[in-house]
């Protein structure tokens, strides 16, 4: 039952993930700011960073069940 549990847990982050960095959304944030720079890598960066946080949480979360 817990493996069931953890695949659907990560199944959820790689749509996530998906969901991050599918184009339509990439384009949102491709436009330029008031002062002209992009808030791409911005989004980019911040996206990486919540996956990885959520994937290291899920799977220590694994362990302790």
């Amino acid at each position: 039952m817990q493996s069931k549990s953890l695949i659907s847990r990560l199944v959820s982050l790689t749509l996530l993930g998906i969901l991050f960095f599918s184009p339509p959304l990439l384009l949102l944030f491709d436009t330029p700011a008031s002062n002209g720079l992009s808030w791409l890598p911005v989004w980019l960066f911040s996206g990486w960073l919540a996956l990885i946080l959520l994937t290291a949480w899920v799977m220590e979360r694994s362990d302790e069940e």
